[in-house]
């Protein structure tokens, strides 16, 4: 662990004892100490990282507190470690105190595996085979794998989630097994895909199959289910006998929720095929929903600017900006605005700064939009094909490609500006991740710490 990591995570303890120890009522009389100490770590140690906790990081919408994270890399310069990783695996590694964990599991998806690696060093600690499929679904396409659902992390404790091939909680230093379920089902048809999300003291996992659509919350202690929430929408892919078209392909989802605050209360918002939703996330409670045409829901939202922003998924591919204050169906009365066409991505979820978005789409079209109204603010193409969402650093864009190469570019209303195009020999299918002012990066087959020397 870097110097500047350890500055920062001393500073963020002493705050959360002085805390502990009165309230904020307490901290008069040791405002002068914290303030202080702030000043004297100023000059030494900008924000940084201290934990990636789960799929597009803390926030869940892809933003880094550092503004030093590297500008160029390759294979030979700025890697500070590189680590091939057995397998196969689309999953986002999550980091915190030292350790990065990340899912794998063999092509033929008989078996799925955990690796815990060294944050400072690159080397394996723990390599875990978690569960055995003797009949694993066959994944319907070449994109998807066994091992694309993202762990997610806190302090002591790692959740590990293959869709319905299983989910285990393990004990962040030993890699212990604390508890298993194997009886969360569901029929992925093209693989398991959404990721976790931990909200207090749940764990709260997305169940988007081709016969069931539901969210399960579980007591991260235990692993028991504290509520399940069935999706409830009017299916319209019926045939002439009454059946889901194409063994129900088009009820298939693969996106991760996020939570959100409007007027003081939590809001989880949870992409599905035909529609998006906002749950309450300690109860599972349904508040609100907008219907829509599209199906195969891939792309993680994003908050900004008082509107929760989302691509909608294949068929007819909208990127859709919503007022989150409604109630019930409020698909006639808060989308503030509907923009459509090949440009909007399938799969790599978008970022947003000072007021305005950038998405990369699937074949390469970069373009920034504004959040209050959508409109394109300029559009270039930027090359190669995009899975892995993008990162928002500051004013820095990084864009990661299915072929190695990741593009940096400043964001800005004026025009697009290249920062840096980067390759390494690989391509990326997994969202990045961040420690201190560092990238962890998670190629097709190995995984990089990439840092300015």
């Amino acid at each position: 662990m870097s110097k500047k990591t350890v500055s920062h995570l001393h500073l963020q303890g002493l705050k959360t004892r002085l805390t502990m120890q009165g309230g904020l009522g307490m901290l008069g009389g040791v405002k002068a100490i914290v303030i202080g100490l702030v000043g004297v770590l100023a000059g030494s140690c900008l924000a940084a990282e201290e934990a990636w906790t789960m799929f597009r990081g803390p926030r869940g919408d892809g933003s880094v507190v550092s503004r030093e994270l590297p500008l160029h890399w390759s294979e030979t310069n700025n890697v500070r470690w590189k680590t091939a990783i057995p397998d196969s695996g689309w999953s986002t590694p999550v980091v915190m105190e030292g350790r990065i964990w990340l899912t794998s599991a063999t092509h033929d998806g008989h078996l799925f595996s955990a690796y815990c690696v060294e944050a400072e060093t690159g080397r394996i600690l723990h390599t875990l085979p978690l569960f055995r499929c003797d009949a694993p679904e066959p994944l319907g396409n070449n994109v998807n794998g066994y091992a694309s659902p993202s762990p997610a992390i806190e302090s002591g404790r790692v959740y590990v989630n293959f869709g319905s091939y299983g989910t285990a909680c393990l004990d962040a230093a030993s890699g212990e097994v604390l508890w298993k379920r194997e009886d969360l089902t569901c029929r992925h048809y093209r693989g398991p895909g959404s990721s976790m999300l931990l909200y207090r003291n749940l764990l709260i996992l997305t169940f988007d199959g081709v016969d069931q659509q539901y969210l399960i919350a579980l007591d991260t202690r235990t692993g028991k289910t504290v509520w399940r929430t069935d999706r409830v929408i009017e299916w319209k892919d019926l045939d002439a006998n009454g059946k889901p078209k194409r063994e129900g392909d088009f009820r298939k989802g693969f996106a991760t929720p996020i939570v959100i605050e409007v007027n003081g209360r939590q809001q989880m918002i949870s992409p599905a095929s035909t529609a998006l939703f906002a749950y309450a996330p300690e109860d599972g409670r349904e508040l609100w929903r907008v219907t829509h045409t599209s199906h195969t829901s891939v792309v993680s939202p994003i908050y900004a600017n008082g509107l929760v922003v989302v691509a909608t998924g294949l068929g007819v591919p909208e990127m859709i900006g919503v007022r989150p204050d409604g109630r019930g169906d409020v698909t006639a009365s808060h989308v503030a605005w509907r923009v459509s066409g090949k440009d909007v991505p399938l799969t790599a979820s978008p970022v947003a700064y000072g007021g305005l978005g950038y998405m990369v789409s699937d074949y390469g079209a970069l373009t920034c939009f504004e959040i209050a109204s959508g409109k394109a603010v300029w559009r270039q193409m930027v090359g190669g094909n995009y899975q892995a969402s993008l990162l928002c650093s500051g004013d820095r864009i990084y864009c990661f490609g299915v072929s190695g190469k990741t593009t940096v570019l400043r964001a800005g209303r004026r025009t697009f500006e290249m920062l840096a195009d980067n390759r390494l020999k690989t391509g990326f299918m997994a969202s990045p991740a961040v420690v201190a002012n560092d990238l962890i990066l998670r190629s097709k087959t190995h995984l990089y710490r990439i840092g300015e020397r």
